[in-house]
């Protein structure tokens, strides 16, 4: 008996659900404040109940397990959540811009490399440090640029690939600078974290950014902006107060057009991690946001996020 109509296109789309299950994988980052900032595994805990397999957390968090892999992926296998990876930041050097540094941003950041891999974690997200008044010049980015590619280097001899995060209010904010990083460096050395809200409140369209960058891209970090920065914030924005007049919302808000990101992401064939992030949740508990971005992606996005 041949299927009807309906039967064809529910099939075909449960066929497009599984596809989306194997190319990407959803995790989310836990530091949001409001709730989640203090306490790591109270957060992976919730973000859990709620639906997410895959957590991200800043290394600050987990320092007294830098000698104990062992225990921590004991308490996370309790938990039922594995790790996309973990950050960079204090108490890590984090002077990129600086040459004397180099020697220690190298050995701090080697060690966080060689302890993610307990925990199977393929790439590191790095954030590149608080932003100088004077903005970042053309010899910081010749000096980030270089240890960027030393520590590629070494970090592809480990399997491992380091992928810096622009970050607005930091050393790697806009435009100019993430071309001059990404065009000084080698493709195979350094990769990249695409924040959407980031970008986008640094003028930069994600979905534009996303086809130049390509498959150097090795995770998005999902947040939504306020509507009238949509494919790019037309002034850049001095960084608020994250729970008075928070620029980062979950999914849905209407600043980033995901709809569009995803199709070009289907376009390309990439595949690799999707990673829902919010700076601050003051209105509803971190939980719910977590929840209506979870919703989003599988109503809107048509992505499983249980099963990736």
């Amino acid at each position: 008996m041949r299927p009807t109509r309906r039967e064809f296109l529910a099939a075909a789309a449960g066929a497009a659900f599984a596809s989306d299950a194997t190319r990407y994988r959803v995790g989310i980052t836990t530091n949001t404040r409001g709730g989640w900032e203090h306490d790591v595994f109270a957060s992976f805990r919730e973000a859990r109940e709620v639906g997410y397999r895959w957590v991200e957390t800043f290394i600050h968090y987990l320092t007294d397990y830098w000698e104990k892999p062992g225990q921590l992926r004991a308490r996370l296998e309790e938990i039922g959540v594995g790790l996309v990876t973990i950050s960079n930041g204090g108490p890590l050097e984090m002077r990129f811009h600086e040459p004397e540094r180099h020697p220690a941003i190298l050995r701090d950041h080697l060690r966080l490399i060689r302890f993610i891999r307990h925990f199977g974690c393929t790439h590191l997200k790095m954030n590149l440090g608080p932003r100088r008044p004077e903005g970042t010049t053309e010899e910081d980015l010749r000096q980030i640029a270089k240890v960027l590619g030393e520590l590629g280097r070494l970090a592809r001899q480990e399997g491992v690939k380091i992928a810096p995060h622009a970050h607005m209010w930091s050393q790697l904010e806009n435009r100019r600078e993430i071309d001059f990083v990404m065009e000084n460096t080698d493709p195979q050395d350094v990769h990249f974290v695409l924040d959407t809200g980031h970008v986008t409140l640094a003028g930069i369209d994600p979905v534009e950014l996303t086809r130049r960058l390509g498959f150097r891209i090795v995770e998005f970090h999902l947040k939504d902006t306020k509507p009238e920065t949509r494919g790019g914030a037309s002034s850049r924005l001095e960084r608020p107060d994250m729970m008075r007049d928070p620029p980062f919302f979950p999914l849905g808000h209407g600043g980033v057009d995901f709809p569009a990101l995803k199709a070009e992401l289907d376009r390309m064939g990439w595949s690799g991690w999707l990673t829902v992030e919010l700076d601050s949740s003051p209105w509803r508990p971190p939980k719910q946001s977590a929840r209506i971005s979870r919703d989003y992606i599988e109503r809107t996005l048509g992505i499983p996020v249980a099963a990736s």
